[in-house]
């Protein structure tokens, strides 16, 4: 346990290391030394590559861990590892030698409306192949209960990377296109270092034999590649449609406001890690009665400290803009900034539904779900960003963070007879919103800097005293108790 522990401890510190420097590079770097036309090119390549990246993995990165542990002989161990190996190349092969033949076709295609979007065809193919490769050797080391290492490597090594190249642009050490190889080349290497380190911890036999579970584990393979591909395609589909319907340059104000609102859910992706195991081990007990506490527990502290998070976001925002490069231009991202954070606050607020329906015997429906929804957030793209633009993709995403949000509440509750919300969440959501209303058109009449300081102060302040006062959750209160010594 205290290894378990120690790890996640690292874990998360290494997360917010990442999301730290992400965050530089995304509000500051790339707004300033970058045009928002480039910028906008750099985000649609990447999102690209992010939404093949299941494809390309095969699924295989989910499929090591979950049979692994099952091949109790050397000899099953090495045939496994080596199908995990191999199994990828099954589309990548493929892959490449469509984009290699029908290259131009391809081209003419994504670029429809952005003529720039040609240059780079090849650049996100080989970083879609380096993620999805970078998740199996991941996967390869989580096996044998070493995660720290591919923590780092996941979270920062590429936004470093990336600061990197980006200092160097600016230096004019690079232009633009050694910037774009420089950036395949992080990733590349970033799969490479991953490799080097999963074969430190167990080096590979390439054995070439029979699986008796063969079936199963292409079929959780298939699985699973639907799984990633709708949770892939519903955080960046929008920006890869948008290069089909609109300027660029637009998705670049896009990304900064998105990101910006990815903040929120950090403290869910922290709290996942404990959720899953613990929502598997109710679920095998059939202890149903724990299972609820753990999903009203998990929904109300994720509610208040997301919510807490929201607000910083909220009513600070008009003064982070004005701090920003171009902040007249990004600055029309703030509808889709606030729409979108609304949509994590609600995905906070499901707390452990999503370690309920994964650990449960409901998982194809889950999927089916996610499908049909990631069919209507692709036709609403279609319908909205062509009539709004940025803000269109934006209501597109949350309607399709609703509905599926939504569905997964119904449905967990239809299976299990449990629902999230407890007689605080109503009084939490009312908070939020006064809040909201009080503080949102009051401004300092000082430089951005001071007036979030002030601003983040007084709201730190209030709200803590509320929350404790009122003991909404006795796990912050606790919190609360042990590191700001409050009685």
């Amino acid at each position: 346990m205290g290894v378990v522990a120690n790890q996640s401890f690292k874990n998360i510190i290494l997360t917010y290391l990442g999301f730290l420097i992400g965050g530089i590079n995304t509000l500051f770097l790339y707004t300033q030394f970058l045009s928002t036309q480039q910028y906008g090119m750099v985000n649609y390549m990447l999102s690209l590559a992010t939404v093949l990246t299941p494809l390309m993995a095969f699924g295989v990165h989910n499929t090591l861990i979950k049979f692994y542990s099952s091949f109790k002989t050397r000899s099953t161990q090495n045939s496994f590892l080596t199908l995990m190996l191999f199994l990828p190349l099954v589309i990548v092969v493929p892959v490449v030698a469509i984009t290699y033949l029908f290259n131009e076709t391809i081209s003419d295609f994504l670029a429809v409306k952005n003529e720039i979007i040609k240059d780079y065809i090849w650049h996100t193919c080989a970083i879609a192949i380096a993620l999805g490769y970078f998740e199996i050797f991941f996967a390869w080391i989580k096996v044998q209960m070493k995660t720290v290492f591919g923590t780092f490597m996941k979270e920062v090594f590429h936004r470093a990377g990336a600061m990197l190249l980006l200092i160097l642009l600016y230096f004019k050490v690079v232009n633009l296109d050694q910037f774009m190889i420089g950036l395949v080349c992080v990733y590349v290497s970033k799969m490479l270092v991953m490799k080097i380190y999963a074969f430190s911890v167990k080096f590979p036999k390439i054995t070439f034999k029979k699986l008796n579970n063969l079936i199963p584990i292409l079929k959780y393979s298939v699985l699973i590649i639907i799984a990633g591909s709708v949770a892939t395609v519903l955080l960046d589909i929008d920006k890869v449609m948008m290069g089909s319907y609109i300027k660029i340059k637009n998705i670049a104000y896009y990304s900064v406001a998105v990101y910006i609102a990815a903040v929120i859910a950090v403290p869910q992706r922290a709290m996942h890690q404990i959720l899953m195991p613990l929502s598997a081990k109710y679920l095998n007990e059939k202890n149903y009665t724990s299972l609820k506490n753990l999903y009203q527990k998990s929904s109300l502290n994720l509610f208040i400290v997301s919510g807490f998070v929201f607000l910083l976001i909220v009513l600070n925002i008009n003064e982070l803009y004005e701090i920003m490069p171009n902040s007249n231009q990004y600055h029309t991202g703030l509808f889709v900034l606030i729409i979108v954070s609304i949509s994590k606050l609600y995905d906070a607020l499901l707390g452990s539904n999503n370690a309920i329906l994964f650990n449960s015997d409901y998982y194809r429906v889950v999927l089916t779900f996610g499908v049909i929804l990631v069919t209507i957030m692709i036709l609403l793209n279609m319908l909205f960003i062509p009539k709004f633009g940025i803000n269109g993709a934006a209501i597109a995403t949350f309607i399709a963070v609703f509905l599926y949000n939504t569905a997964k509440i119904i449905f967990v509750y239809k299976k299990f007879k449990i629902l999230p919300f407890s007689k605080f969440t109503l009084k939490i959501m009312l908070l939020i919103s006064a809040f909201v209303l009080a503080f949102y058109f009051w401004e300092f009449p000082f430089n951005p800097i001071i007036n979030i300081a002030c601003k983040t102060f007084i709201v730190f302040i209030l709200y803590v005293l509320i929350i404790y006062k009122l003991n909404f959750s006795k796990d912050i209160t606790t919190v609360l108790k042990r590191y700001l010594k409050l009685k």
